[in-house]
């Protein structure tokens, strides 16, 4: 297990802030990902579909209305032309292939934080040490990322951990660590310590640079297994929307919650749950 340098007491709780669903390349719908944080010990976890918030924020709400202890934070992987960013605490989606500068912004002018994901792996997808330096630079304090994600178990993470857990002690960012999972059994691989137990003890800890981080990385191959169901996910999403289609019966792929087969897709609440919100408080 990898942990964060100087921790010296067990934190009281987790986070898991880089999660993948059905709706953009997981393999894991939204129920199966609520129910695998709880049996992970997770308090908080953060949905971050690619370029879309709407399965986090179906995710949100069914947490909510079924009275779960677990916190569910809206986020997105946006996708910039310097990397990828994870936006946290998002009520619109962002914009993507903007500049990382200019996606920072539009994170902080929702209220949200920015944090880039898997950062300098040597690939366009991942944010680069020379752009994050020029950020940091910058005198408006809009376009500077909240914290850097130090823990990422998969092949984006591993060969750079050691040289991002630098990075972020050398410029003073805030650290997390995340799964990155987009199956449902590597959710809590990687995760976020921090005091206290909700959302937003946790925002405070990033931001205080007060979080840690956990978690043992994938095998070499550990992966394959994922990327195959990945596929076979690609080939079900072509037939299903093809399908819908053809018969016009206003269906297509499955997002991963429920009415998220439908077109537009949108959360469809249980009968007895719908109910429960008509009634007086």
């Amino acid at each position: 297990m990898t942990e964060a340098p100087g921790q010296t007491e067990q934190p009281r709780s987790r986070a898991d802030l880089h999660l993948h669903s059905l709706a953009s390349d997981g393999t894991a719908g939204i129920e199966e990902i609520l129910a695998a944080a709880i049996r992970n010990d997770l308090q908080v976890i953060a949905i971050t579909d690619h370029d879309r918030i709407d399965a986090a924020i179906a995710g949100r709400a069914l947490a909510i209305r079924r009275g779960m202890t677990l916190e569910v934070i809206v986020g997105e992987e946006i996708s910039t032309r310097g990397g990828h960013l994870l936006g946290l605490w998002l009520s619109e989606p962002i914009k993507p292939w903007q500049s990382l500068r200019a996606s920072i912004a539009a994170v902080h002018e929702q209220g949200g934080l920015a944090i880039p994901a898997h950062p300098l792996f040597p690939y366009p997808l991942c944010a680069q040490a020379v752009i994050l330096r020029r950020l940091l630079a910058d005198a408006d304090p809009r376009f500077h990322p909240d914290a850097v994600e130090v823990f990422n178990p998969t092949t984006f993470g591993r060969p750079v951990h050691r040289q991002v857990v630098r990075f972020a002690a050398t410029h003073g960012l805030g650290a997390i660590g995340s799964s990155d999972a987009h199956a449902v059994e590597a959710i809590g691989r990687g995760s976020t310590t921090f005091p206290g137990r909700s959302a937003d003890d946790l925002r405070t800890a990033i931001l205080a640079r007060a979080s840690g981080w956990e978690g043992t990385f994938h095998a070499t191959a550990g992966q394959l297994g994922t990327f195959g169901r990945q596929l076979r996910k690609y080939g079900r999403d072509i037939r299903d929307e093809t399908r819908g289609r053809v018969r016009k019966d206003g269906t297509g792929r499955d997002h991963g919650y429920p009415g998220g087969r439908v077109r537009p897709p949108r959360l469809e609440l249980e009968p007895e749950i719908a109910e429960r919100e008509d009634e007086p408080r």
